[in-house]
C-alpha cells in the first residue's frame, strides 16, 4: 500500500489565498500610487489654513 499523505489544504483555500494575495497587492499598489498626491493636497490644505481657515474658503 502506497502512504497517502495527509492534505493540508483544499484546491479551493489555496485559490482563494492567491486571490487574496492579488487584491493586497493591487490596493497596494493602488495606495503607493495616490501617496504623492496625497501629499500634495495635503501641503495645499496647510497654506491655505487648514482647520483655521474656517469661513474663508468654503
Amino acid at each position: 500500500m502506497k502512504d497517502r499523505r495527509k492534505r493540508t489544504g483544499t484546491a479551493a483555500q489555496t485559490v482563494l489565498t492567491a486571490e487574496i494575495a492579488v487584491v493586497g497587492a493591487l490596493a497596494l499598489a493602488l495606495l503607493a500610487t495616490g501617496i504623492p498626491s496625497l501629499v500634495r493636497e495635503m501641503k495645499i490644505w496647510r497654506i491655505a489654513g487648514g482647520l483655521r481657515a474656517g469661513h474663508r474658503y468654503p
